[in-house]
């Protein structure tokens, strides 16, 4: 049996719960904790037949990363990474005119959740991320995407180039962000079929992946920074594609 993973945080923990219920093999809470946020997961447990137990916070701040589990650790099968299958079975499923993000090589976990709640806020059919020096899911990712982890597919590939590739070759357009884009965010059409790529942090899109952008487009400046947070630059692009479809819409 492989070995299971620690999921920590009310809203990650309760996403599996309501979501994936069979992933989960043991609830943990913490002594002495009985508010209505803990009673309504002791309630999901129960309906899905996991056995929840009481540990002390001490034992519970060391399974914890970063210590932040607000009294509730469960242990669960491991994480699931999608394969590129699984992106043509969404593509081939897409109600209306889909919106993929793609993040360049980020490695930073608290991006990559922060990222994939953004998605799921946007309705991102899936997120796109190589195999390669990428973070990949994480108890961390899991309990920053506020349960967004166990509803927007993370869909890993070898060759991320190819991928787009084949993606234009089914109708959609790739837009990559870029600081020295003549265009910026707001003058681009995000209406249609849409890949939204996103670079790394601070080094930006790779050269390839740069070069299998139809579109380049920055986000105006008007301070000192010259730059983002890769989470807060990918809220921004994925809501202004959001506003356009709603518009498009009326």
């Amino acid at each position: 049996m492989s070995q299971l993973e620690k999921i920590y945080g009310v809203h990650a923990v309760e996403a599996l719960l309501r979501h994936h219920p069979k992933r989960v093999k043991q609830l943990w809470l913490a002594e002495g904790r009985h508010d209505p946020r803990v009673q309504a997961l002791i309630q999901l447990a129960q309906e899905a037949r996991v056995t929840v137990g009481q540990r002390d916070r001490r034992e519970l701040d060391e399974w914890a990363e970063d210590g932040a589990h607000q009294g509730v650790v469960a242990e669960v099968s491991p994480s699931q990474v999608w394969g590129e299958a699984m992106l043509e079975e969404l593509l081939d499923r897409a109600e209306g005119p889909p919106l993929l993000l793609v993040l360049d090589g980020v490695t930073d976990p608290h991006n990559l959740g922060a990222c994939l709640r953004t998605a799921d806020a946007a309705g991102v059919l899936a997120v796109i991320i190589p195999k390669d020096k990428s973070a990949t899911l994480n108890a961390t990712v899991r309990k920053v995407a506020c349960g967004a982890a166990e509803v927007v597919p993370l869909v890993a590939v070898t060759n991320l180039a190819r991928t787009l590739e084949k993606l234009q070759q089914r109708g959609l357009w790739t837009v990559g962000t870029a600081g020295e884009a003549e265009q910026e965010l707001y003058q681009q059409d995000l209406t249609g079929p849409t890949v939204l790529i996103m670079g790394a942090e601070g080094k930006g899109m790779r050269r390839l992946t740069r070069e299998h952008c139809d579109y380049l487009v920055k986000l105006p400046m008007a301070g000192s920074v010259s730059s983002l947070n890769v989470s807060v630059a990918t809220g921004v692009c994925l809501f202004e594609a959001v506003r356009q479809r709603g518009s498009h819409k009326l």
